[in-house]
């Protein structure tokens, strides 16, 4: 049951980023809108002071702003296409379909129970206008339901077939069929059931708006704590989208969600001063400046004779951290082998968003320093205060290099390059950490037979050989950083193999779920194992 629990997790996480990664796209256009608009930067360049460049500005601030008003129906295809096990097409389709059905139903519902508000009364009354329909203000937590029930019902029916006349009404045209009752119960229940919803949800959002700084704190521990899992996208992504990380009016709409605030709030002129919001996106703090000192910590207390070969492992890992926000290199060059490093590495991630709240500093800088510059230079120093940002940082990098200089000369923690002698120096695997543990009890550890029949001409090959073979990967995807797959039996993975012949940063295994780990090159990476593996396309 736990596995079964933890595999429809990991698959929920994985969905989430079809919507979630392509809403910073519009958050930095929206920053770069802001550019050509912002007051003070037209002051500095007078330049800009032309019809034509304040113009493209304000259109294309305009022109994303209400991404972050319909998230609903984003994240209704965007689940329903993530969790889709076949003909993802034609599950995003029905998505959208079963959405504005939900909608209408609902609208009904109400109007016929008297429930609808007047038209100028929909501020503070728990109804908004969505895509021009009156209905529940339930904003992303519809669309996330809908996209689970639309993925749940198209996975079991898409499949059906007819014979003779009702041939036609087979497989995704029947997943509808199906479909439309169910919409019109939830919308039913829903207008009954939410508002009740609502207010624990508003009471779950006061409870974090009063613990404070230990909220805060939690908040960004816990984000990084579950990095292990791959769940850790479900603890930030509430928070950025919706009501729990605040709501906020800006020139006359209401947004919900820390980062959909923050982009409101940068795109519009008369917005002066940032939001205090408790929780908000301030990750970038240990990505940027302390992860660096960890690497300047393991490089220095590494073997002299070994420290050629940590900086050339090292180097690129914090570069893709800084510039890029991406962490897992780094994380998972001493996640395993030295845990204690992990923990405090989390906690002081957490701290540093609490320090960044204390002194006042709303600047962001999510995936690395590229995003930091789009979103916060342009705005000045009064919105956002990211000075401060720069001098917490500074102070981090110094803490981070500090605590993980003294705890691995301490405790003597193998971390690259103080591996023992006869080790290769090398980012650790969690396979590789375990058989040392267990060889340490004086427990055998028998080496895993990989089939030999794959030929190994070609990464995706290796890959292939290093998961078992063809025929023990069962479903191949993948998330920002990471090939996310199911074997049929885990334990024919070499995670040496993969690691040193293919440069995978780090193996996670978690019952049938293998999470192999490449960066920013791993949907190329999934890309080139289909074609290998003849598996274009959809994969159930």
């Amino acid at each position: 049951m736990k596995e079964k629990m933890m595999d429809a997790m990991q698959k929920f996480s994985k969905a989430m980023f079809v919507p979630v990664l392509i809403l910073p796209i519009a958050g930095i256009l929206i920053a770069i809108g802001n550019v050509f608009t912002n007051v003070r930067l037209i002051e500095r360049f007078p330049f800009l002071d032309n019809p034509i460049t304040t113009g493209f500005g304000s259109i294309l601030s305009a022109s994303l702003l209400p991404i972050l008003t319909n998230l609903g129906i984003i994240f209704c295809v965007g689940i329903a296409l993530g969790l889709a096990k076949k003909k993802k097409a034609e599950a995003a389709f029905t998505a959208l379909l079963g959405y504005l059905v939900f909608l209408y139903a609902m609208n009904k519902f109400m109007e016929l129970r008297g429930m609808l508000v007047a038209a100028d009364a929909l501020q503070g009354s728990g109804q908004a206008l969505v895509l021009g329909v009156q209905v529940l203000d339930m904003g992303v937590f519809l669309g996330i339901i809908l996209g689970i029930i639309v993925a749940l019902i198209h996975n079991r029916f898409i499949d059906t077939t007819f014979n003779n006349a009702f041939q036609v009404y087979g497989g995704a045209r029947f997943v509808f069929i199906v479909l439309i009752p169910v919409v019109v119960l939830f919308a039913i229940l829903s207008s009954i059931v939410w508002p009740v919803i609502q207010t624990g949800i508003d009471g779950l959002g006061g409870i974090i708006q009063e613990t404070g700084n230990f909220g805060i704190f939690l908040y960004g521990t816990l984000e990084r704590l579950l990095i292990p899992t791959g769940l850790h996208h479900l603890i930030y992504t509430p928070f950025l989208y919706t009501s729990l990380g605040g709501v906020a009016e800006v020139g006359g709409q209401v947004f919900e969600g820390a980062r959909n605030i923050y982009f409101a709030e940068i795109a519009d002129p008369a917005v002066k001063v940032l939001s205090q919001s408790v929780i908000w996106d301030a990750r970038g703090i240990s990505k940027m400046f302390g992860l660096l000192g960890a690497c300047l910590a393991m490089y220095q207390t590494a073997k002299p004779e070994n420290r050629v070969k940590v900086k050339a492992i090292l180097i690129p890992a914090v570069v893709t951290s800084f510039i890029a926000g991406v962490t897992e290199p780094i994380e998972f060059s001493f996640m395993f082998v030295a845990p204690v490093l992990f923990v405090i590495h989390s906690a002081l991630s957490g701290l540093s968003m609490v320090a960044l709240n204390i002194f006042g500093s709303r600047a962001i800088g999510p995936n690395g320093f590229i995003d930091f510059l789009l979103y916060n230079l342009p705005l000045g120093i009064e919105k956002t205060r990211w000075p401060i940002y720069i001098a917490v940082g500074i102070v981090f990098f110094f803490l981070y290099y500090a605590l993980f200089r003294f705890l691995i000369t301490k405790m003597n923690l193998k971390t690259v390059g103080r591996e023992d002698e006869g080790n290769e120096t090398k980012l650790y695997s969690k396979k590789e950490y375990k058989e040392k543990r267990l060889a340490g009890a004086g427990v055998g550890v028998t080496a895993e037979v990989i089939p030999s029949s794959v030929p190994t001409d070609s990464i995706s090959a290796l890959i292939t050989k290093g998961l078992g073979g063809d025929s023990n990967i069962k479903t191949i995807d993948n998330c920002y950083t990471r090939l996310r797959l199911k074997l049929k039996n885990p334990e024919l993975v070499d995670e040496t193999l993969l690691k040193e012949e293919t440069q995978a940063k780090g193996v996670i295994k978690n019952g049938e779920n293998v999470h192999v780990v490449y960066g920013l090159t791993v949907p190329k990476v999934r890309e080139e194992l289909e074609k290998f593996l003849g598996r274009e396309g959809e994969i159930e």
